[in-house]
C-alpha cells in the first residue's frame, strides 16, 4: 500500500510541474495585447537595418488585417505587399510584428500588424556564428518592410520577431521565434 502512495504522489509531482511549466513558458500569442512592454536586452553589436519599401507591383498573398487590400484578390500596394507565398520559407509573428524569410535573394520581410506606436522588429540569427541583426519596419502600421541580405547557402537562419521603440532604441516583448530554416530553401 506504501507503495501505492508513492506512485499516487509521483505522478501527481510530475503532473503538477508539467502543468507550471506549460504555464510559465507559454508565449504570448501573435493578437494578445501585453499588459506593459517588457523590455528585451539585444547584444550591444547588433545591427539594426532599416527596412525598406517593397517594389511596386509585389503580390500580396497574405495581407494584413484591417487594411483596404485584405481580401481582395490580386490587388497590388507597394508599402502593403508581402513576398509571394511560394518563396517564403519560414515565418514567425508575435504582438504587432510578423516576419519571413524568402530564401531566393535572402529578403527577410517585417510587418507590422498593430497601431501601438512602435515598429515591428524581426531578428535575424544563423547557425554558423554570423553577427545577430534586426529589419526594423518603420513605415507604419499594416505595411510590410524588406531587408536584403546575404547569407551562406549552406546555412540556416532563424527569425525573432519583437516590437521596437525608435524613440528610444530598446526593444520589447511580447516575442515570437520560428524554427530554423535553410538559407537555400531546402528541407
Amino acid at each position: 500500500m506504501r507503495e501505492n502512495w508513492r506512485a499516487k504522489l509521483s505522478v501527481l509531482a510530475g503532473a503538477s510541474a508539467l502543468a507550471l511549466s506549460a504555464v510559465t513558458a507559454t508565449p504570448a500569442q501573435a493578437d494578445d495585447a501585453p499588459a506593459a512592454p517588457l523590455e528585451v536586452q539585444l547584444p550591444a553589436d547588433v545591427s539594426i537595418v532599416e527596412g525598406v519599401t517593397p517594389e511596386p507591383g509585389t503580390e500580396i498573398p497574405f495581407p494584413v488585417e484591417g487594411t483596404e487590400t485584405a481580401g481582395a484578390p490580386g490587388a497590388v500596394v507597394s508599402a502593403k505587399a508581402a513576398p509571394p507565398a511560394n518563396t517564403c520559407v519560414g515565418s514567425t509573428s508575435a504582438f504587432g510584428s510578423t516576419g519571413c524569410f524568402q530564401y531566393n535573394g535572402d529578403v527577410v520581410w517585417a510587418g507590422d500588424t498593430k497601431k501601438d506606436g512602435m515598429s515591428a522588429a524581426i531578428g535575424i540569427y544563423t547557425d554558423y556564428g554570423r553577427a545577430e541583426a534586426v529589419c526594423v519596419n518603420r513605415l507604419g502600421v499594416n505595411t510590410w518592410a524588406t531587408c536584403d541580405k546575404d547569407y551562406r547557402e549552406s546555412g540556416n537562419v532563424r527569425l525573432r520577431a519583437l516590437r521596437y521603440d525608435g524613440d528610444t532604441g530598446k526593444f520589447y516583448q511580447p516575442e515570437g521565434w520560428s524554427g530554423w530554416i535553410p538559407v537555400d530553401g531546402r528541407y
